[in-house]
């Protein structure tokens, strides 16, 4: 091929860009490794959240059913002591 002024040939210059075609090419595989890496930590993490808000889920039945039953006991004694005391 023909040299130019620097003594670089097109196949030279063709070689070199190449060259840091492949290594950008390189650099991307490392990112995509890193990428995987970080979707397989976040799936771990959507596995602990999802088992979160299920024990979450069932605590807070456990305790509106407490709840409930208190105030259904609460009500059932201010109806006795109303009766006890002949409030209507």
């Amino acid at each position: 091929m023909q040299n130019n002024n620097n003594g670089v040939t097109l196949d030279d210059l063709a070689g070199m860009i190449k060259s840091g075609f492949d290594d950008v090419d390189k650099c991307f595989e490392q990112v995509d490794k890193r990428f995987t890496g970080i979707e397989n930590r976040l799936d771990g993490i959507d596995l602990r959240l999802d088992g979160i808000d299920e024990r979450l889920g069932r605590i807070e039945n456990l305790i509106l059913t407490d709840h409930r039953h208190r105030l259904e006991y609460l009500e059932l004694e201010l109806h006795r002591m109303k009766d006890m005391f002949a409030f209507k």
